[in-house]
Order: C-alpha cells, then structure tokens, then sequence
C-alpha cells in the first residue's frame, strides 16, 4: 500500500490532461470538501471511471488509493495508474475492507460516490438498466446469485418485501404477484422481460420515473448487499482516516442517505449515559459534521447530469478520539438475507 511521505512528482502534467473526462455531479465540491493538498493520501471508495481520483490528482503530489469491486471499472483505469506515475494505486475490492488496504497508512481523505455507475447502466450486457435489453445480471463482481436467480427463487412474500423496502415501490406486492405468476410458465431471465412484466402492473404517469425504476433499484441493491456494504464501509472509513482526516459520501436516494445520516449523527455525538452503567465516562465523538444539510446539485449540474438530480452531498472530519465498535445492523432494513433466498426459506 502507499506509504510515507510523498511528494510532487515530474509528470503530473499527463494525469491533469485526462482530467476533463468523467468528473462526476458534485466532483469538485466533494474534492473541496476534501481538502486535497500536496502529500495527502486519499481513498476513492467507488473509483468506476475514475472522476473524483482524476479530480484529487489534479493536486500536484496527491496520492490515491481506488477501490473498486467491478474488474471492469478496474481494468480501464489501468491507463490513468499509468499517467499518475506511482501517486495511483487501483485495487479490486470492496469498499468495506478499505481499512485493511490501507493498512498502516494514515489516511487524509475518503470519498465515496454510491449507486450504480453510468458506465454499468450503459452497458446492456450487466442487465442493471431496464432501457436496455440484456441478461437479468446486476452483479457488480459478476460473482454469485444474478437477480435472475433471485427473482427464480424467491418467495412471493420476499420479493415484495425487498422491492418494497429497498426499491420503495408503492406498488411491490402486485410487481411480486406477477412474477411468480409469469415464472411458473416461462423464465424471466432478461431485463426486458422483467420491465414488460412491471409495466402491466406499476403504471406510467407523464413526467413520471420509468414504472420499472423502483423494481430495478430494490433487486440490484439486494443483490450486491448496497446497503450492509455500505454501513461496512462507513465504519471502515472510521478505523482508516487519521486525526482531521475528512469523510465525503455523495448517496443517490433515501435509503443510502438515511445510513449516511444516521451514521454521521451517532458518531458525532457522545452516546447517552446509561442508568445501568453510571460510573462508564463518556464516549467521545468520532467526527465533527461539517454540512448542517446535505449538500445538492444546482440547476447547471443537473443539466450535465440528469441521473443525478437526487444527489445528497454529506462531509465530516474525523476527531482523535478511538474508533467505535457499534453493530451496523441497526442502520440497515430487516430481510432475508442472499443466502437464505438461494437456500429457499421456510
């Protein structure tokens, strides 16, 4: 891993070149927020196309560590480790394990982007997007259970529950009706047939998102764990930043900004003493919430990115005071896990 001190090096004129491409919605301002300088090593939890790495090199002497759990995200960001001339290092991973890829190195910096990337919802053959006909994928890792499988083998009761509870889709108990009906006659096995199959029951309003938007989100986020991983991942971040290290987390909808925003509060305040346990001192905070509001993109950003009109931008700076050990699982909906629905539950 990257450590000890750093400096400018020659070269950094062909990284700022690549830098026009792929900045993300709120780029500039989570690099700000930041606070990127000369010899800060920074972690860019969701490298994908590698827009808030290229924003942080822009830095002259800059150093980043990209994590990425796709190969494919990886594989093309073999290019920009080459023009970062040793200030880049590109790891296939999750997120949730970026403490133990830094290792000793103590942190300045880390970002994550969530959600589901342009380059996989561009790309038919990953089956997240429901405007493009493909394989009913959705794996990130294109590793274990598709949303194919899921939708083969879970329960009505369990469908309607992740669709509901992870997509917020009003209408998940008629969506999980008629897949069980459609599959006992034929597989449902490509993103168009699982669009048709929603369409007939969640109906289009003008101006509306696509009836099958909500369905698509709950399945994908089930299926690649989004939402453990993430309140993994902000834990993680907690044992890996140094003193004054800086914490920025751009989520896309409710369910991601709500564990961001829980997460933010608890450890930015001491916990309640408790009347079992009086004489126990207090646990000091953690981070120091550094935007009252979350942070939202203007009507300029939204233009150059209309995928990202939901965006919620949240910074905090990390305190000296030792990382907590609390369990993530309160942040996180109550369902059948994976495993169980491959299992097939009682």
């Amino acid at each position: 891993m990257m450590t000890g001190d750093s400096h400018a090096v020659a070269g950094d004129k062909p990284v700022a070149d690549k830098l026009a491409r792929h900045i993300p919605v709120l780029a500039r301002r989570a690099v700000g927020w930041l606070d990127v300088h000369a010899g800060g090593l920074y972690i860019d939890a969701t490298f994908g196309a590698g827009g808030y790495t290229r924003a942080i090199l822009e830095t002259p002497g800059a150093r980043v560590i990209g994590i990425d759990r796709d190969q494919s995200a990886v594989a093309a960001g073999v290019a920009l480790v080459e023009a970062a001339q040793g200030r880049l290092e590109l790891i296939e991973d999750r997120f949730s394990n970026l403490a133990s890829i830094a290792g000793s190195a103590a942190v300045d910096g880390i970002v994550f982007d969530l959600g589901v990337s342009s380059m996989q919802l561009d790309e038919a053959v990953r089956g997240f997007s429901f405007r493009l006909d493909g394989p009913l994928d959705m794996r990130m890792e294109r590793a274990g259970p598709s949303a194919a499988d899921v939708v083969a083998r879970a329960s009505e009761r369990d469908l309607a529950a992740i669709i509901a509870r992870l997509g917020e889709e009003n209408r998940a108990r008629a969506v999980a009706r008629a897949i069980v009906r459609t599959r006992d006659g034929s597989a449902i096995d490509t993103t168009r047939a699982l669009a048709d199959i929603v369409t007939r029951v969640v109906h289009a309003r003008e101006g509306a998102i696509h009836p099958a938007t909500r369905t698509f989100q709950g399945l994908r986020i089930f299926v690649n764990d989004e939402l453990a991983e993430l309140a993994r991942g902000l834990a993680a971040a907690e044992r890996a930043l140094k003193p004054s290290g800086r914490l920025v987390v751009v989520a896309f909808h409710s369910l991601e900004d709500r564990i961001v925003k829980i997460f933010l509060n608890e450890r930015s305040r001491a916990p309640a003493p408790s009347r079992h346990q009086p004489d126990v001192p207090p646990v000091p905070p953690t981070f120091r919430v550094l935007t009252r509001r979350p942070e939202m993109p203007d009507e300029a950003e939204i233009a150059d990115n209309p995928r990202a009109r939901s965006a919620k931008l949240r910074a905090a700076e990390r305190t000296d005071a030792v990382s907590r050990s609390t369990a993530i699982e309160a942040l996180l909906p109550h369902l059948p896990s994976l495993a169980e629905i491959m299992r097939g539950r009682p």
